[in-house]
């Protein structure tokens, strides 16, 4: 874990992101982070290493139950073909 830096919240809830910080994880203006809270505290992580930290988490789970991600593709073409036959009567082609 690395060094604790510390900055101050604003009147509007602000905080600034240290610059050692914002160049290590190249954070730039407009960028978007995400607040995660744990019992420690607040983690705020660049948003997309939280989506690739999802990501990973769902094929985790998904190999756990012995679920391949073709396997995965292959149910939701079934399930889309449900819904569009039971919502809108509209029957898929059989490839």
């Amino acid at each position: 874990m690395g060094v604790s830096k510390l900055s101050k919240v604003q009147e509007k809830g602000q905080v600034t992101i240290p610059e050692e910080i914002r160049r290590k994880w190249n954070l730039e203006k407009g960028d978007l982070v995400a607040f995660v809270e744990t019992e420690d505290g607040v983690m705020i992580s660049p948003q997309e290493a939280v989506a690739v930290e999802a990501l990973d988490r769902i094929g985790e789970a998904l190999k756990a139950r012995g679920i391949s991600l073709e396997e995965m593709i292959d149910g939701g073409r079934e399930i889309r073909g449900q819904l569009l036959e039971e919502e809108y009567g509209i029957k898929a082609d059989e490839e």
